[in-house]
């Protein structure tokens, strides 16, 4: 047997033994006497909620199976265990058992209509990409920029964040960087240009995340907690409005760090990217249906249609059209989607329950200082999402901070409200991109042989540090100010 295999067979037993142990202590909480958890009045059925969370904490922790499977197992188990459809064995009755969720509504969670809003995301990367969009949009956005090596930098650091707010950012930092691909050959192989531009991508697509709704998951996690939980009532247009400006500063303090970190030796670079661009009726399709989708998320407030609604669009043109078929469907990441339904489903346990009630009543959340829960919300994601992915730290902490926000009440005004700890998570874990584990667009970028371990730690802490307190400064001031909600 090969050294290979052997690797191969020891991370799988591993791997293995993990899963056997937080099935262990999975089953060690679900048995425990009630009265061991301190909570008054709590159910059989909450008790149950709680070792499912800590069933999805140490899973996602330790990755003993992929992101998504634990999604998959939690509405499973739920659907089993919880609901009104569960195995007879595990259904009682009475005030110390507790309220069985419906069964639909836990399924429900993989429609959500944020899920929907996501989908929309993909429906409109896939067609971009297939007609050629994509391409044309970066050479035409890329030559503003003239052949200056700085305002090139400048330029694929902008363009790879604008597209970030709108296109899965793994799918953005792979695409810029082929289009980077002839643009080293231009570059001298012992300067530190190349460098620069290899991290540009990861650190604009990362940040660039921010800016809407549908830039990464974690987003998506934080608006439906903030609309279906907490009821602010925040839209699409609205999210913009605060963090796209947000996501711009932020890109050019990067312009001006990676430019510090690794100066360019060779004043110009010629671009040539390269890539095939469909010329026929279908590419009209395609740019009209973006255009009118954008517009319409940014107006949704205008137009009385909400931004889940609008995602549908281009699902439903692309289809009619043919610019979309049955084989396109298979690119879209539905793991991804697993994943955030996971944390739906988690937060309708919590709610739907009881469980955060009870939590409300038993746990003193009045008494916590906001600035104390702020901080350590924010380090505690920003740590978590630079070893796990971003979207299960998000959908662990956010149910846990939608209890502790309405716990607190009028409290948490004078940290800027309930938005800016709940935003903060997502904005914690787009910040959180200092290894190569951190982010897809990390690895890919450390996948080229071009930067090192400690250059992307250097530039991801550093712009990590300067994001989290710029986007909590705008958090802060935005809700002191009643602009959210």
């Amino acid at each position: 047997m090969s050294e290979e295999n052997v690797l191969s067979n020891k991370i799988e037993m591993k791997k293995v033994w993990q899963l056997l142990g937080i099935i262990a202590v999975t089953a060690l909480i679900w048995n425990l006497p009630i009265t061991c958890f301190g909570i008054e009045g709590l159910t059989v059925i909450q008790q149950r909620v709680i070792a499912i969370f800590v069933f999805a904490t140490l899973s996602w922790l330790f990755e003993a199976i992929p992101s998504w499977a634990t999604s998959l197992a939690i509405i499973s188990v739920m659907c089993l265990t919880l609901s009104d459809n569960s195995i007879a064995c595990f259904k009682g009755e009475g005030e110390a058992f507790g309220e069985l969720l419906k069964s639909k509504d836990i399924m429900a969670t993989f429609a959500n209509p944020v899920i929907m809003l996501f989908l929309g995301g993909f429906i409109l990367a896939i067609a971009a990409t297939k007609s050629g969009l994509d391409v044309l949009l970066a050479k035409n956005l890329i030559r503003p920029f003239g052949n200056k090596s700085e305002n090139v930098l400048l330029g694929f650091l902008l363009i790879t964040g604008v597209f970030s707010m709108f296109v899965s950012n793994t799918a953005t930092a792979a695409m810029m960087l082929t289009f980077l691909t002839p643009v080293f050959a231009a570059l001298p192989a012992n300067g530190k240009g190349r460098i620069a531009l290899t991290m540009s991508i990861p650190i604009a697509a990362n940040i660039g995340g921010m800016a809407t709704p549908i830039g990464t998951p974690p987003n998506a996690i934080a608006l439906q907690a903030l609309n279906e939980q907490l009821h602010l009532n925040i839209s699409f247009g609205q999210w913009m409005s605060f963090m796209f400006p947000l996501v711009i500063i932020i890109l050019f303090i990067s312009w001006r760090l990676i430019l510090k970190f690794f100066p360019f030796t060779q004043k110009t670079i010629e671009l040539k990217i390269e890539g095939h661009v469909s010329h026929g009726w279908r590419m009209w399709v395609v740019c009209i249906t973006f255009i009118v989708t954008i517009l319409m998320w940014l107006l949704d407030r205008v137009t009385g249609v909400d931004a889940n609604t609008v995602a549908i669009i281009p699902m439903g043109v692309f289809a009619l059209t043919g610019v979309i078929n049955g084989k396109d469907l298979q690119k879209i990441d539905w793991s991804v989607i697993w994943m955030v339904a996971g944390g739906f489903a988690l937060g309708l346990g919590m709610n739907g329950t009881g469980l955060a009630d009870r939590a409300i009543e038993s746990i003193p959340f009045g008494e916590f200082s906001p600035i104390a829960i702020l901080l350590i919300s924010g380090l505690i994601c920003y740590f978590l999402s630079n070893f796990i992915s971003n979207t299960a730290t998000a959908a662990l902490l956010v149910p846990i901070l939608a209890v502790v926000c309405t716990g607190m009440g009028d409290k948490l005004g004078a940290i800027g409200g309930t938005s800016t700890i709940i935003i903060g998570i997502a904005l914690a874990a787009s910040s959180a991109m200092c290894l190569p584990i951190s982010t897809p667009p990390n690895a890919i970028a450390f996948s080229t042989g071009l930067v090192k371990q400690n250059d992307m730690l250097k530039t991801g802490i550093t712009m990590g540090i300067i994001s989290m307190v710029l986007g909590y400064t705008v958090l802060y001031f935005i809700g002191k100010a009643g602009l959210i909600g």
